[in-house]
């Protein structure tokens, strides 16, 4: 028994939670991962799994195992990084999690020079804008925009994204153009934004130097992604509030007229988040520094396509807490 090889699919088996997801994620077929499992309970001499037709479960045995093993492994990638990071060109595959928008608008326009700079990586790039258990599904990374939930997570602040409030001319020429965010509430539509289908909306938050306020507004539909978000603004359904870099373009074609830019909106955070035992490997290194320097232009920048630029308006630069 490669007790190596065992050790990790079991700690794989537990993060996935089930052996066919596990076998997927490790990429050998189920048969060799049960008898990995099965291998290593024999060797352990104890029970670390409880399998059922639609779920495994952790024993008591395995709980403890699962712990001490999966730190042991951490240290050894570790202790392999160290001796190779000086020396070895970054390479291998790479999982990251990524909102849709994000990633069609800016990422992957400049992932050639990406991989110019790092042949040797390959990237599986998940699009979604649903929250991910990163360990679950053996992620390396992910990247997170606004204010992060899970505590557990290691995160660095790559970047900022400001929102800015926009309509379809069709839309304004049916329903009139709001001149104050109240006026949102009062006869309009909007499109909103429902991270996970059943929970809140997100509100429209709006401020000045006097005051601050939330609107959610009435909705004919809501979605959880953004490039549908932006789709039903375009067709006119709706007001919404859209990053900067996924409004520039439509507002340069007149297919979004942008309202409301005396009122500022704070600006999202940009996180990438990884798992906190998960070695930040060289290739996750050279991925963060490189997100961290293409978003450190400045969320006006991260859209090169357009020569529309929202103006910024003095008043709104020093906001109340």
């Amino acid at each position: 028994m490669d007790q190596l090889s065992a050790m990790r699919a079991f700690v794989r088996v537990v993060e996935a939670g089930t052996f066919t997801r596990a076998a997927q994620l490790l990429d050998i077929p189920k048969p060799t991962l049960t008898k990995q499992i099965q291998q290593l309970e024999a060797h352990l001499r104890a029970k670390l799994l409880n399998r059922t037709t639609r779920r495994v479960t952790v024993t008591m045995d395995g709980a403890a195992y699962y712990e001490r093993a999966n730190r042991l492994l951490g240290e050894l990638d570790e202790l392999d990084a160290s001796m190779t990071l000086a020396q070895a060109r970054p390479s291998g595959r790479l999982r990251v999690d990524c909102s849709s928008a994000l990633a069609i608008s800016v990422i992957i326009p400049e992932l050639h020079a990406f991989h110019a700079r790092y042949p040797d990586i390959q990237l599986d790039l998940g699009l979604s804008d649903r929250p991910t258990d990163l360990a679950a599904e053996n992620l390396d990374c992910a990247v997170r925009a606004g204010d992060l939930t899970d505590q557990s997570l290691i995160a660095r602040r790559i970047g900022e994204m400001q929102l800015i409030t926009c309509a379809a001319p069709d839309y304004l020429a049916r329903f009139g153009v709001p001149l104050h965010p109240r006026d949102i509430e009062d006869g309009h539509r909007v499109v909103a934004y429902r991270p996970l289908l059943g929970n809140r909306l997100l509100p429209m938050i709006y401020q000045n130097q006097q005051e601050k306020i939330e609107i959610t507004g009435r909705y004919v539909i809501s979605l959880n992604e953004g490039m549908g978000y932006l789709a039903a603004g375009l067709a006119g359904l709706g007001i919404l509030q859209l990053p900067t870099f996924m409004a520039r373009e439509p507002i340069a074609e007149g297919r979004l007229s942008p309202l409301l830019l005396d009122w500022c909106t704070a600006p999202k955070p940009l996180h990438i988040v990884y798992p906190p035992n998960r070695h930040l490997s060289n290739k996750v290194r050279v991925f963060v520094d490189w997100l961290a320097e293409l978003f450190g232009k400045g969320a006006f920048e991260l859209a090169k396509n357009s020569s529309y630029a929202p103006p910024r308006h003095t008043r709104c630069e020093t906001l109340p807490p």
